[in-house]
């Protein structure tokens, strides 16, 4: 852990991490859950030996993309029934969003991203972390942390604008300029 430890004081800046835990956040995903992940693989390495570790990996791998490819398909399909039936989305939206990150992840070797990806695939722990995900952007959003432009050059909504109504606040072009 000493490792670790160097690197997330390396990322230090005079007042601490900076912008908000950014920078920490980054070191966390670029830099100590892959050694972390080294580490565990290596020490599976020892201890199951070459030849089952490296079937392991290969076997989450492949796994894992099929089970992202059904559960894919199946996220697919409620979405497809719920804008059919006039309603928004967004439990689909999310719940697609983890199938692709799982997908993601179980591609990469390792133990926890692995681990984090077929909890991603579960529906009934997809749903934990859904409702988890979708409250921590709900406050994110409330702390005016959050802004929607949309691309078509329409009116913007924005967290962080006087005047907002429910948390939320349409601002015209013009306004957004300035």
């Amino acid at each position: 852990m000493e490792i670790c430890q160097l690197v997330v004081e390396k990322a230090r800046g005079p007042r601490g991490f900076c912008h908000h835990g950014g920078m920490a956040r980054l070191v966390l995903l670029f830099i100590l859950i892959p050694v972390i992940e080294l580490a565990l693989l290596i020490e599976i390495g020892k201890r199951m030996g070459l030849l089952p570790t490296l079937t392991l990996i290969v076997v989450t791998g492949i796994v894992g993309a099929a089970l992202a490819r059904q559960q894919g398909l199946e996220v697919l399909e409620r979405l497809r029934s719920e804008l059919g039936g006039g309603t928004l989305p967004t439990d689909a939206l999310v719940d697609g969003a983890l199938v692709l990150m799982a997908g993601a992840v179980l591609l990469t070797p390792g133990v926890l991203t692995d681990l984090f990806g077929f909890l991603c695939l579960i529906p009934a722990t997809r749903r934990v972390i859904r409702a988890g995900l979708k409250r921590w952007l709900g406050t994110f959003a409330a702390k005016g942390n959050f802004r929607f432009t949309p691309p078509s050059g329409g009116p913007s909504v924005g967290t962080s604008s006087p005047g907002m109504k429910d948390g939320m606040k349409n601002v015209t072009p013009e306004e957004e300029r300035e």
